[in-house]
C-alpha cells in the first residue's frame, strides 16, 4: 500500500475514534525518520489535549490498525497534540485559520526574515494571501513556503 492509502485508511480508522473520545482529528502522517517509520496520529481539541487523551486515542487504535493492517513495515505509532503552532496542511486547516495570524516559513528572506507573521486572508488550495503588519498583502504559492503555521497566543 503506499504512503497516500496508508494515511487515508488511517484517517478513516482514526475519525471516529477520535470524535467518540470529544477531540478531532487534526492530521495523519506516515513518515520515515532515519531508520524508523513512524505512523503519528495528530489530535486536537478546545482547550488543549493532555497525554491521557494521547493515550486513550492510542490505547483505541492499537487493536483498530492490528486488524485492518494497512502498513507492511513496522512502524511505531505516535500520537500528538496539534500544539499552539500547528502547521497547516489539510484544507479545512487554511480554511479555519482565514484571518488569524500565521507564521510563515520562506526559503529567502523577505524585508531581513526568513519567518513572518502575518495574518493569512485567503487560500486558494495551491495559494495564501497573507497581510503584513503594514497592511500590504502578499500572494504566495504554497510550494513556494517551507511551512505555514498556526500562530496562536496563549493565554495563562
Amino acid at each position: 500500500m503506499n504512503k497516500n492509502a496508508i494515511i487515508k485508511t488511517v484517517w478513516a480508522l482514526a475519525e471516529p475514534v477520535t470524535e467518540g473520545l470529544g477531540l478531532r482529528l487534526w492530521d495523519v502522517q506516515f513518515l520515515k525518520e532515519g531508520a524508523t517509520w513512524s505512523l503519528r496520529i495528530v489530535i486536537d481539541r478546545e482547550g488543549g489535549v493532555d497525554m491521557d487523551a494521547c493515550e486513550a486515542v492510542s490505547r483505541a487504535m492499537d487493536p483498530l490498525l492490528d486488524e485492518a493492517d494497512p502498513i507492511a513495515e513496522s512502524y511505531v505509532l505516535e500520537v500528538w497534540s496539534a500544539g499552539v503552532d500547528r502547521e497547516l496542511t489539510r484544507d479545512f486547516h487554511f480554511e479555519e485559520t482565514l484571518g488569524m495570524p500565521v507564521t510563515l516559513g520562506l526559503f529567502a528572506p523577505e524585508n531581513g526574515e526568513k519567518e513572518p507573521v502575518m495574518t493569512l486572508k485567503a487560500y486558494t488550495g495551491k495559494t495564501v494571501v497573507c497581510t503584513d503588519r503594514d497592511g500590504i498583502d502578499h500572494e504566495y504559492e504554497l510550494k513556494q513556503l517551507r511551512f505555514i503555521r498556526r500562530k496562536d497566543e496563549i493565554s495563562f
